[in-house]
């Protein structure tokens, strides 16, 4: 992936989601600076910008639910990544394998 074609919004992040390489479920939703985008690249293991902390994390430091970098593709404008993983344990931080469950669904 070329770095130079992302196009980081004004808060200098870029919304990332996130999916299993081989069942295409969606995980997660979270966002990246280019350095979190530039040690993903490197490492292999993916790491986020947390808005709320105000400060890097890489994940599965914490829970050990780490997330193995597969490939990352940014849409046709760049300002959206699709960052395929293979995640080891639940992604959500509610211990769900996605944070997208039935319990989150949106009805009329």
């Amino acid at each position: 992936m070329n770095i130079d074609g992302v196009n980081f919004g004004p808060d200098g992040l870029v919304v990332a989601v996130v999916q299993q390489h081989d069942t295409r479920d969606v995980l997660m939703v979270a966002y990246m600076n280019a350095e979190a985008l530039r040690r993903t690249l490197a490492e292999g293991l993916v790491t986020y910008w947390s808005r709320s902390r105000n400060e890097f994390w890489r994940k599965g430091d914490t829970s050990g639910n780490s997330q193995r970098l597969v490939s990352i593709t940014a849409d046709c404008d760049g300002d959206a990544l699709l960052v395929v993983v293979d995640q080891n344990g639940p992604a959500c931080h509610t211990g769900s394998a996605s944070c997208f469950t039935p319990q989150g669904q949106v009805t009329s």
